[in-house]
């Protein structure tokens, strides 16, 4: 049995088609929605809607860890945009949602079959019932048999300075992680809360990680945890006990998914 994993597919539909080939399946760990790319100012949501110089300097205020900065200069372009289109035929939700949209009708018919898949934090999950096709299971707080092993799936992220779409409180998350129980590999987007593992060496910043994830490391010690999450991480893998943890990569920048087989 041979299964292809991927992460943080950011608007990546080209390689994202061929993620499947060789394997009897695939499994996405969720940050489909492409909305600020890091690397190209030019591509994602935000660039399209208030363009590059704008997407430029909004990075420059988050990489400077200057979040409260940032969400000002974002309300001011929003702002903009409102009086531009006239206030009251202008929503902010609906102009993402339309965009989102657009992606998703095409990341979602680039699944292959079968594909089980779960949120990331900048996902908007309720628009994932609209696109997800047939062979497409889409899984939170849920288990799945798949060639003979039990796969747990938990989506989301936890509450941060970003306050990115689906990010969930600390006792959301656990629950969902406790309603797993015991499993062969648990899939997250998020990594558990190990230093090494949550901090990204090019963003030089640690991102959450879930507390909740490691206690269930421990104590139920699945064969492997997989997440994404962190772009460029100190650490890509290590054991914890007898579980394997393994950033299994960033998809958009790589376009290689990570293979699991037995």
């Amino acid at each position: 049995m041979r299964v292809h994993v991927v992460s943080d597919v950011h608007g990546n539909s080209r390689d994202l088609a061929r993620a499947g080939d060789g394997a009897d399946a695939l499994i996405c760990l969720g940050d489909l929605v492409l909305f600020l790319d890091y690397a190209d100012h030019t591509r994602g949501i935000f660039a399209d809607l208030f363009g590059a110089e704008n997407a430029d300097r909004i990075v420059e205020l988050r990489t400077a860890r200057r979040f409260e900065e940032a969400r000002e200069f974002g309300a001011e372009l929003w702002a903009g945009a409102a009086r531009a289109a006239g206030e009251e035929q202008f929503d902010r939700r609906s102009a993402i949602e339309e965009a989102v949209r657009k992606q998703y009708a095409e990341l979602f018919a680039a699944f292959p079959q079968p594909t089980y898949a779960t949120y990331g934090n900048v996902d908007i999950p309720h628009l994932w019932a609209e696109y997800a096709q047939q062979g497409t299971t889409v899984l939170d707080g849920e288990r799945v048999e798949i060639g003979g092993r039990v796969f747990g799936f938990v989506g989301g992220g936890l509450r941060s300075p970003m306050r990115t779409p689906y990010e969930i409180d600390d006792e959301t998350y656990a629950a969902k992680i406790a309603a797993l129980g015991e499993v062969d590999v648990v899939c997250t987007h998020i990594p558990p809360a190990v230093p090494e593992l949550c901090y990204d060496t090019v963003a030089r910043r640690f991102e959450r990680g879930s507390s909740a994830l490691l206690d269930a490391i421990h104590t139920t010690r699945p064969r492997y945890a997989l997440f994404g999450h962190v772009h460029q991480p100190l650490a890509q893998r290590m054991r914890i006990g007898m579980t394997e943890c393994v950033n299994v990569g960033h998809f958009a920048a790589t376009g290689r998914p990570w293979a699991l087989q037995w």
